[in-house]
């Protein structure tokens, strides 16, 4: 019996949001049926797929009916509870499965596996009390960052300790629960390798890109990053070490920080397309949404050249003053717009994108950051 899901198998994924929502753009060209499952009615994914499945993740006989329905599910985020895996694995295939989410929603476990794969992480330490905290201080040190150790993104669910004074404090931020005590890194840049991995344990990647963070919210990336050879290979290889390791079928972001003395120390691992690699639909013959689709159906992965590219987040901030300026944004041929149906614009939640190419990443960067600019209305 062959691996290989052919166009008009049906693609079922696990969360409704824009993430589900451009796996399912780049899955209909290829032929494939789209179901999605989330909490919600309407969503983004919901918008562009064939049918929609909306009921709670721990409602197993609502799970357990998508997967029946699916050929092959994947995930859209990785906050998806393992239970709801577990039930669905009985069925159909997943792809990543539970046992890369057992690690990847687990910010200890992601810590742990990089240290037994030698992979350079910063200092950090487990904690389950105030008591623990306050010791690990000691070991870790100061400035350092307390993060829950499960849930949280986008800056959600951390606290800051400056001074060991601040313990207190920041236990009380994250609501007091099991966490990660990890040594603030003083980092040049952070950067990311957003890389895929066939059925076959076939690799493909998009080279090191470069990310600058707002408010703890992803700003701009741009592509490929101004980095040395030797730094882009040495991410690479971490990048692929940890697909390999996991078994990872499909696409995984890792992000990474980049030190002033050219070490690399991993910060988290997203086993899901990621918003840094949001410009390769336009930068690259397969955008990383067509080569999840490829991946998770058994089909041969594709071209990941890239073209010098940047992307900008369009925050629902954009829309204090009514509708933004989308005439004046899009004037320029080298600019795309992604919005992702969202009714409802609330400062700090992403709507949408702009992507930027250019003869180099500087221009890019340039004509993104422009475009964005031309949105806001006095």
């Amino acid at each position: 019996m062959t691996t290989t899901l052919l166009p008009g198998s049906t693609i079922g994924i696990f969360g409704n949001g824009q993430l589900g929502r451009m796996i399912a753009l780049a899955a209909k060209p290829l032929g494939y049926r789209v179901h999605v499952f989330g909490p919600e009615a309407g969503s983004p994914a919901a918008q562009v797929a064939d049918a929609e499945s909306v009921a709670r993740y721990d409602d197993r006989g609502a799970v357990e009916r998508f997967a029946s329905s699916c050929d092959v599910i994947t995930l859209e985020f990785e906050n998806i509870p393992v239970s709801a895996v577990h039930w669905a694995e009985a069925i159909t295939p997943v792809r990543p499965g539970s046992n890369v989410l057992e690690v990847t929603q687990h910010r200890v476990r992601e810590k742990s596996l990089c240290v037994d794969l030698e992979v350079p992480v910063p200092s950090f330490a487990a904690i389950e009390s105030f008591e623990e905290l306050r010791q690990a201080l000691r070991g870790v040190g100061v400035p350092a960052v307390l993060k829950t150790a499960t849930l949280g993104y986008d800056g959600k669910g951390q606290a800051r300790i400056a001074t060991a004074h601040d313990a207190a404090k920041a236990w009380d931020a994250i609501g007091a629960r099991a966490a990660i005590l990890e040594a603030f890194v003083p980092f040049v840049s952070e950067i990311s390798i957003v890389a895929a991995r066939g059925l076959d344990g076939s690799f493909r990647h998009w080279g090191v890109i470069e990310n600058v963070h707002t408010s703890h919210i992803l700003d701009t990336s741009v592509a490929p990053a101004s980095v040395s050879d030797q730094t882009a290979d040495h991410a690479v290889e971490i990048a692929r070490q940890i697909l390999e390791h996991l078994g990872v079928v499909g696409v995984m972001c890792v992000e990474m920080f980049l030190c002033s003395d050219g070490a690399i120390l991993v910060n988290e691992l997203a086993p899901r397309v990621h918003n840094s690699g949001h410009l390769t639909i336009e930068a690259s013959p397969t955008s990383q949404f067509e080569q999840q689709v490829r991946a998770v159906c058994g089909l041969p992965l594709g071209d990941s050249s890239i073209r010098p590219a940047a992307m900008a987040n369009l925050l629902g901030d954009l829309w204090a003053n009514g509708q933004p300026a989308w005439e004046k944004a899009l004037g320029g041929d080298a600019v795309k717009l992604h919005l992702y149906g969202k009714s409802e614009a609330r400062a700090g939640r992403k709507m949408g994108h702009l992507t930027a190419l250019g003869a180099t990443t500087d221009e890019a960067l340039r004509r993104v950051v422009s475009a964005r600019n031309m949105l806001r209305k006095a």
